[in-house]
């Protein structure tokens, strides 16, 4: 079982800030996706900034979510929360 997210903040570098139940901190880079299906509608600046935390992850308002457990794992820390 992996951590529940529990904020998130998005820089216009596409990158988030996660932080997790944990107490954790870290750092998702989501330009790499953007190239990838339902992904691209995230190029939009105004659509990427409005990612929210949803039933433990991260959501945009179009749509797109992404997999607890991948968010976890693919994040890089340490960032000082």
């Amino acid at each position: 079982m992996h951590p529940a997210v529990k904020e998130v903040s998005p820089h216009e570098d596409y990158t988030l800030t996660v932080i997790f139940d944990n107490g954790e901190a870290a750092v998702l880079d989501i330009k790499p996706m953007l190239d990838f299906g339902v992904f691209g509608q995230l190029k939009d600046y105004d659509t990427f900034k409005r990612v929210h935390v949803a039933f433990d992850t991260i959501e945009w308002e179009c749509g797109v979510d992404l997999d607890p457990e991948f968010v976890y794992e693919k994040s890089v820390s340490p960032v000082t929360a």
